[in-house]
């Protein structure tokens, strides 16, 4: 089930702008209550997710149709 949450939270951070604000503010609170609340995450996975060069989500997510971006109301 590990992988599958993976791919769930990575779909998320590039299609969840709320999400993903919040993950590069605070990648590690962001990932841990991610892990509580949906699908646990090993702390490999974790380790591997914070290690992640932050550009990578906004740079991708900016590239995915907006019709498929869920945005945020909340101001920045």
């Amino acid at each position: 089930m590990s992988q599958k949450a993976v791919q769930l939270l990575i779909g998320q951070l590039f299609t969840d702008e709320e999400l993903r604000l919040r993950f590069i503010e605070d990648p590690q609170t962001t990932v841990t209550a991610w892990s509580e609340q949906a699908f646990e995450l090993t702390q490999g996975e974790i380790e591997a997710l914070l290690q992640t060069d932050k550009k990578v989500w906004n740079s991708t997510a900016a590239r995915i149709h907006p019709r498929l971006q869920r945005c945020s109301f909340h101001s920045k």
